[in-house]
């Protein structure tokens, strides 16, 4: 190396080397500068703003879940009204029903929550077992739900035995007004209405 560089003192730098030309007195912002700037500003406004949207997105979350839960509850006791219907036991069916919760069908209406509608279907169906072994399917749950009231559409078939295998004898669809009693949900009113003619013969 020469003499000459190594007395050549080092380069210094300075504010103005690294920010680019400035005018004395004037601080200009070079386009790297702005963009942190840009990009600070944005942060501070925006953690605020998704600070009040997370309330929001956990409220509708849960709104959502509830209501998930609701319709999953309703569906299971769609099933149990046919189960406990299919096996005689109308203490557990009746209790399906609200406590003004009322019942229209085949055998006719009748209403005053579960004491009265479990004597209706006892009279209707007897109390024994059933002996026939017929039973009811139950499908195409439309269930819509509001708060602590709903209501719901499905469809039935009446299944029998036959000679070889088993036939549909009367099919048909429920209409139904559902209201949350007591955390749970149960039957204000059911119509079960027959789509088809008189019960096929075996």
């Amino acid at each position: 190396m020469s003499a000459a560089r190594l007395a050549t003192p080092p380069r210094r730098c300075n504010m103005q080397t690294a920010l680019g030309n400035q005018t004395p007195g004037r601080y200009t912002p070079q386009p790297m500068t702005r963009l942190c700037l840009a990009c600070c500003l944005l942060t501070l406004f925006a953690a605020p703003l998704a600070a009040q949207s997370r309330p929001n997105d956990a409220a509708s979350l849960a709104a959502r879940l509830q209501k998930f839960e609701d319709k999953e509850e309703i569906q299971a006791l769609l099933l149990d009204y046919g189960r406990h219907l299919d096996n005689r036991d109308f203490a557990a069916y009746s209790g399906l029903f609200a406590k003004d919760g009322e019942w229209v069908g085949g055998f006719g209406t009748i209403g005053g929550g579960p004491p009265a509608i479990q004597a209706f279907m006892e009279k209707a169906m007897g109390t024994g077992p059933n002996r026939g072994k017929n039973c009811h399917l139950l499908s195409n749950f439309v269930i819509d739900v509001k708060g602590d009231t709903a209501t719901a559409w499905s469809r039935w078939a009446f299944v029998v035995p036959a000679e070889k295998g088993a036939l549909i004898s009367q099919a048909g669809r429920y209409d139904d007004t559902l209201v949350r009693e007591n955390g749970r949900w149960r039957f204000k009113r059911r119509v079960a209405s027959n789509d088809t003619g008189a019960p096929a013969q075996k």
